[in-house]
């Protein structure tokens, strides 16, 4: 179908911007960007190619309606309105999840309800019968109030996008996949430019800079919900992954470095970046970060350090800041950015005052990221980046 649709890409605070560049640079012209997420015109055509290729959104929703609703009877007509008929199928199971902030109708668990009766009876008299088997296949509808303004979705994307497929281990509070590829795409890195990350844990942001470096598409090794939507033919499934798979880059070197002083946390980000497609693209090792030096002069780190909530914790972390400190500070042509929950950082981290901090959220934790800018490499000088890590 190439009728036209709205898309609306969810995003985690902070990260609009960066959603609404990479819609644009799928080639969507009509984007808007507001709080927590970035709206486009599309086509049923353009669903699995948008699931497939975006990065750092959290989910990829069909919007289905938008309207004021102060009082339940005004959000089952107006629920009732909206032709859930062209996307629903007679047999299709449908759930309902709601959310309500600053609004006159404060009860999710009710507005979910009264929203899930009211799409049941428009699909009842739609299809002429009086029940609904509910056995094909699942319409998740996402009901969103703000301010007494109701957002009807459905969610195109089923589990969310972060879930890419190759992750099977990620140890304690693991950082997000697209959190993991915002931060590489907020930094300097570009695939010629040497990266490392000295506490990698489970591989995350080297997994994800490799696959940017690759062009590989984020979403190609995964399922989603609308694959069993009639509305969208499975040849449109099919040619959206053969072009996906026909765009990867694997010409050239990647120069991507992992470090730990967990060996469990380096075998598996080795056997995560394997089912990545990019385990030759990495380098992982065990090392203590108090251990790790640079040999080079140029370079990109990024890194989720650990933060210990217990006061036994803090010495601990202390001494990665003073190691930190060590490995970078004759190294003023790189570029080091630092995602972390512990706001008393950039205290303890001497090299300077960071050029740029960004709030962010990794699930629900707050985080900053700060972002300090190394000199730029001379520009008629290619730097053969090779980074050492020795006792």
């Amino acid at each position: 179908m190439t009728s036209p649709i709205t898309l609306i890409a969810t995003a985690t605070f902070g990260l609009e911007m960066l959603i609404k560049q990479e819609v644009k640079a799928l080639g969507f012209a009509d984007v808007q960007a507001t709080d927590a997420q970035v709206a486009f015109g599309a086509t049923w055509e353009d669903v699995p190619r948008a699931n497939l290729w975006l990065r750092c959104a959290d989910r990829l929703l069909l919007l289905m309606g938008t309207f004021t609703a102060v009082s339940f009877d005004e959000l089952f007509e107006r629920t009732k309105a909206i032709p859930w008929e062209t996307v629903i199928a007679a047999d299709g199971r449908f759930t309902v999840n709601a959310k309500t902030v600053k609004s006159t109708l404060q009860s999710a668990r009710s507005c979910q309800a009264i929203v899930k009766k009211a799409v049941a009876e428009r699909l009842k008299a739609s299809y002429g019968v009086t029940w609904l088997s509910e056995t094909g296949a699942e319409f998740t509808i996402q009901v969103s109030l703000l301010k007494d303004v109701a957002q009807l979705m459905l969610d195109t994307s089923g589990v969310g996008l972060h879930k890419r497929g190759y992750r099977a281990e990620a140890g304690e509070a693991p950082l997000k996949e697209t959190l993991a590829a915002a931060l590489v795409q907020l930094s300097f890195w570009r695939k010629d430019r040497l990266l490392i990350d000295p506490m990698c844990g489970s591989g995350t942001i080297l997994i994800e800079a490799a696959m940017i470096g690759r062009n590989i598409a984020p979403g190609l090794r995964r399922r989603f919900a609308a694959e069993g939507w009639p509305t969208i033919a499975p040849a449109a499934w099919q040619r959206a992954r053969q072009e996906a798979a026909a765009a990867q880059d694997h010409n050239g070197r990647l120069q991507l470095f992992g470090y730990d002083i967990d060996s469990d946390a380096i075998a598996i980000a080795c056997g995560n970046a394997q089912k990545a497609g990019v385990g030759t693209d990495i380098q992982f090792a065990q090392k203590d970060v108090k251990e790790l030096w640079l040999d080079q002069q140029y370079g990109i780190l990024i890194t989720n350090p650990p933060y210990g909530q217990r006061l036994s914790h803090f010495q601990e972390m202390n001494n990665i800041y003073i190691a930190l400190n060590k490995m970078l500070r004759k190294k003023r042509g790189w570029s080091v950015y630092v995602l972390t929950a512990d706001k008393k950082f950039p205290d303890y981290f001497k090299r300077a005052h960071p050029d740029r901090v960004r709030k962010l959220y990794n699930g629900r934790v707050e985080v900053n990221y700060y972002q300090y800018h190394g000199e730029k490499p001379e520009a008629d000088k290619t730097v053969e980046s090779v980074a050492r890590a020795v006792v």
